[in-house]
């Protein structure tokens, strides 16, 4: 069952088509990552399923309602995390995450919340002593305060340092094993590709494609990189014939192949008859940022 079904989503600002006939769906306790540049409408297609924005057409079904009309019962079942929040700076972390959890009919434990997202030790801290990270755990402590079924999730770990962001990851991660469904923003492809089930790319309004990173980067039909050092006394044409051609990359040599096995293996096979090492060796295929910027029209020349 989805958790979500939009259908020929429309939403237009004056001449501008902020969303132009999107439709998808997520299913039950799946993480959906929605990406695209900024203006590409995926603000308004959240606050549209939110209920705080209305559209022009389309049909929208969120836990079985409509947000525009599900009012309060309909807000009981979500939560919200905002890329920015606002808060009142004397009250303690304890205080604002009680008084939130206290507007819901179902609701976590305060302070097992607060231990939850890694704000144990400034629990009795007052919000304006708070850095820029600890204010997203809290907004992210705060958005769980009334056990949603359907958590929204906007640019979730932004200010946050690698090791706060991968707590973060775990945290997500351990919401979607107890049946959580995440609608995922973020800027984050790497966050994306680790995150979520599946994922759409937004465009102008348009949802240019859905489904898994894996299936996305076979569809994309995006070649694996290859780059290595050549030994010292070789030039280029002592190799072995590529399948495509070898070009120069920084200090060394760079390959895009689409057959990455033979090519592979003719340079490895070639080092190995010469007892030669090919320094900095790699092999990379294509990631899910590679498949966004080039959907997305992002990639610059230097790439």
């Amino acid at each position: 069952m989805d958790t979500i079904a939009v259908r020929d989503l429309t939403r237009s600002y004056g001449s501008v088509r902020a969303v132009d006939g999107v439709t998808f769906s997520v299913g039950d306790g799946e993480v959906f990552a929605l990406l695209g540049p900024n203006g590409a409408g995926k603000t308004t297609i959240v606050e549209i399923l939110e209920g705080y924005r209305r559209r022009d057409a389309g049909t929208v079904q969120v836990l079985g309602f409509d947000p525009a009309s599900g009012g309060a019962a309909y807000r009981a079942r979500i939560g919200v995390v905002l890329q920015s929040a606002g808060f009142e700076e004397e009250f303690t972390v304890r205080e604002l995450v009680r008084l939130q959890a206290a507007l819901y009919p179902r609701r976590h434990d305060p302070d097992e919340l607060i231990d939850l997202v890694g704000l144990a030790d400034k629990r009795n801290a007052r919000v304006k002593a708070l850095s820029g990270g600890q204010r997203r755990r809290l907004d992210l402590a705060l958005g769980l305060a009334g056990a949603p079924d359907l958590l929204f999730l906007d640019e979730p770990t932004t200010g946050f340092d690698p090791s706060a962001r991968h707590h973060a990851w775990d945290l997500v991660a351990g919401l979607r094993d107890l049946g959580t469904t995440i609608l995922l923003t973020t800027h984050y492809l790497e966050e994306a590709e680790r995150l979520a089930d599946r994922v759409g790319v937004l465009r102008a309004g348009r949802l240019l494609i859905t489904g898994t990173p894996g299936a996305l980067r076979t569809a994309s039909d995006l070649p694996t990189v290859v780059t290595f050092r050549l030994p010292a006394g070789y030039v280029l044409g002592d190799l072995p014939p590529m399948s495509t051609q070898l070009r120069p990359a920084d200090d060394g040599l760079r390959l895009e192949t689409h057959a990455t096995v033979p090519d592979v293996w003719r340079l490895t096979a070639w080092a190995a008859a010469r007892d030669v090492t090919l320094e900095r060796f790699a092999v990379t295929p294509p990631s899910l940022e590679d498949v966004y910027l080039a959907l997305t029209e992002e990639r610059g020349d230097g790439h």
